[in-house]
């Protein structure tokens, strides 16, 4: 089996809470959700910061590993996953999320950097 690791990069910034980065909206009389503004500035910040993986189109199954590193112990590791996968699937690192068979994912504290540090294995 041949496996592609694309290397480490490191997205600055506290990951949002997927639970806490929608809110509920009316349109045309119906409930809906819309993304928070503090979701949509982590979006662009980690687009911005994607470096090589921006539009690396990775269209098979692969791994995702990622160090999560927070400013407390208040966040939850598994709400953050799936707000990553969102955002390598929109930069185009990845053609789908659902793609995704295998992720290592650790939770760490850094008051002073918050950050990712994300490595994609195509498997």
């Amino acid at each position: 089996m041949t496996m592609t690791d694309h290397g480490t990069i490191t997205i600055a910034g506290s990951v949002p809470s997927k639970s806490n980065s929608y809110r509920i909206v009316s349109i045309a009389g119906h409930g809906s959700l819309a993304k928070t503004d503090a979701l949509k500035r982590y979006e662009a910040s980690f687009y911005m910061q994607m470096g090589r993986y921006r539009g690396l189109g990775i269209q098979g199954l692969f791994e995702l590993h990622a160090d999560i590193y927070w400013p407390s112990m208040s966040h939850d590791l598994d709400n953050a996953l799936k707000i990553i996968l969102d955002c390598l699937q929109r930069g185009g690192a990845i053609k789908n999320d659902n793609r995704c068979a295998h992720i290592v994912a650790r939770k760490f504290i850094d008051k002073n950097a918050p950050r990712v540090e994300l490595r994609i294995v195509e498997i």
